[in-house]
């Protein structure tokens, strides 16, 4: 390398995994606000293998659903979904505002292998076969095989003309989480965190701003002027008998001798 040969620099970037349903656009976008100069690369995962990416150095940082093993990694709980049962549009449960798992108990329920939700008892009769994936249960929905539960941000995600969907009151809930591994809590990490947290720009990091120097006093301004001590004899005020100042009337006499 000659001396006039300049090695580039890289830039940074920051990496952001995010599980099925999860719409990170509201952050990215303040991301990009705030750091121009870092690009946000976006990873999608499967809520199944989220966290081995971020434990694999795949992501910074990601959006997944918890619970999540805490042992190496940090999390944020961030909000919890609704869940929902998707029909067919013509379906009775359409009918309704929202049903409880008791409604179903006589329905073919569908249970995909990536299936976020943690049922101590899941409802109604279960299908002989499990779909790999939510994805293919929503077209057995569709094809009026049977019923499928899911956070209702994945029956967004996989909406079809052809259905519908419903709360159910007591079902579990799936709940959202920023994560990180713990040992990798970069300064970028952190800025993220703020961002998602709402913090202003100016306390994005979350770090406690360091104490202010402390102030200088002052001396007291030269004026020109200077105090000057009163003469001995001399009043400096008021009286303090009277309230005034000189006694009125000129001198005062010597006191008459009584006869």
């Amino acid at each position: 390398m000659t001396g006039s040969e300049v090695t580039p620099s890289v830039s940074p970037s920051f990496r952001l995994a995010y599980v099925p349903g999860v719409t990170p656009a509201k952050w990215v976008r303040i991301w990009n606000e705030r750091l121009p100069d870092v690009p946000l690369t976006l990873v999608p995962v499967s809520a199944a293998e989220a966290s081995d990416v971020l434990r694999g150095r795949g992501a910074d940082a990601g959006f997944l659903r918890l619970p999540v093993d805490r042992t190496d990694l940090s999390a944020i709980p961030l909000y919890s979904e609704t869940t929902v049962v998707v029909v067919p549009k013509d379906h009775v449960v359409a009918a309704v505002d929202e049903v409880s798992a008791e409604d179903l108990a006589d329905e073919l329920m569908l249970h995909p292998l990536d299936d976020v939700l943690d049922w101590e008892q899941r409802p109604g009769r279960p299908a002989i076969e499990r779909p790999a994936t939510t994805a293919d249960a929503i077209e057995l929905v569709a094809a009026g095989v049977g019923l499928l539960v899911v956070p209702q941000s994945l029956a967004r995600l996989h909406h079809r003309k052809d259905l519908t969907y419903r709360p159910v009151t007591d079902a579990p809930e799936s709940r959202v989480a920023l994560s990180w591994p713990e040992d990798r809590t970069t300064d970028q990490v952190e800025d993220f965190i703020g961002i998602v947290r709402g913090r202003t720009v100016n306390s994005s990091r979350g770090r406690s701003p360091a104490p202010a120097p402390a102030q200088p006093k002052h001396k007291r301004a030269d004026t020109g002027a200077t105090r000057r001590k009163p003469a001995a004899g001399k009043p400096t005020g008021k009286s303090p008998r009277s309230g005034s100042g000189a006694p009125k009337g000129g001198k005062r006499g010597k006191p008459r001798r009584r006869s």
